[in-house]
C-alpha cells in the first residue's frame, strides 16, 4: 500500500501547483481577485471532482473535505498580491517568462494528480478494470486544466499542445502497470516524474502530435 504521507504530499504538491497555474491564467486574463481565486480552485480541484463522480465517491471529496480548496485559495491570493509589484508584473507580462513558469507549474500538477487518480482507483478496488483505472488517472490529471481553459474561452491544452494528455497517459500506464511489481511509493514517484519530464521536454523541444493542415 502507498505511504499515506507520500499520498498527502502528492495531493498537496498537485493542489498548489495547479492552483498557481490557474491563478496565473486569471491574472494574465486581467480578472479580478475573485476571478483569479475561482480559476485557481477549479484548476486545483476540478480533476478530483470528475474522478470522484466517475467512481461513485459522492459527494466529491472537494465538498466533504475543503482543506485542498482552502490551500488553493491561499495560493491564489499569494500569487495575486505577489505579482502586483511593478517589477514582477512587468516580468510576468513577458510571454516567454510567463510560459516558462506556467508550464512548469502545470507539469508538476499534472504529474502529481495523474498518479493520485490511479491510486484512488486502486484504493476503491476498481484497478481490475484496467482501462477505467487509466482513465481515472488521466481525468484527474487533466480535468482541472480542462475546465480552466474552457472558462477563459481557450481551446483546452489537452487538445492542442505539447503532448499534454499523452504525458498523463504515459504516467498512468506506468503506475498502474508497476505498483504491484515494485515498491508502490517508488512506482508513484517515478510515474509522476515521467509525466513531468515528458511535459517539460515537449515544451522545450516543441513536441506536438500531428495537427490538421486545413487552411
Amino acid at each position: 500500500m502507498i505511504n499515506t504521507s507520500l499520498l498527502f504530499a502528492m495531493e498537496l504538491i498537485g493542489t498548489i501547483a495547479f492552483a498557481c497555474s490557474g491563478a496565473l491564467v486569471g491574472i494574465r486574463k486581467k480578472l479580478d481577485l475573485l476571478g483569479v481565486i475561482v480559476l485557481a480552485v477549479i484548476t486545483a480541484t476540478g480533476g478530483g471532482m470528475f474522478r470522484d463522480i466517475l467512481i461513485g465517491n459522492v459527494p466529491p471529496a472537494l465538498f466533504r473535505n475543503p482543506f485542498y480548496a482552502g490551500v488553493a485559495v491561499l495560493a491564489a491570493i499569494l500569487i495575486f498580491f505577489t505579482i502586483q509589484s511593478k517589477r514582477l508584473l512587468k516580468t510576468f507580462m513577458q510571454i516567454e517568462r510567463y510560459n516558462q513558469v506556467f508550464n512548469s507549474l502545470d507539469a508538476i500538477g499534472l504529474g502529481a494528480f495523474t498518479v493520485v487518480g490511479v491510486d484512488t482507483a486502486i484504493t476503491y478496488n476498481i484497478d481490475h478494470y484496467f482501462f477505467l483505472t487509466i482513465f481515472v488517472g488521466v481525468i484527474t490529471g487533466v480535468g482541472g486544466g480542462l475546465i480552466r481553459d474552457i472558462m477563459v474561452c481557450e481551446i483546452p491544452s489537452i487538445l492542442k499542445e505539447h503532448i499534454y494528455a499523452c504525458a498523463s497517459l504515459a504516467g498512468a500506464l506506468l503506475y498502474a502497470g508497476t505498483w504491484q511489481i515494485f515498491d508502490p511509493d517508488i512506482a508513484m514517484i517515478t510515474s509522476a516524474l515521467i509525466v513531468i519530464a515528458i511535459r517539460m521536454l515537449a515544451r522545450h523541444y516543441d513536441w506536438n502530435l500531428p495537427h490538421s493542415k486545413l487552411s
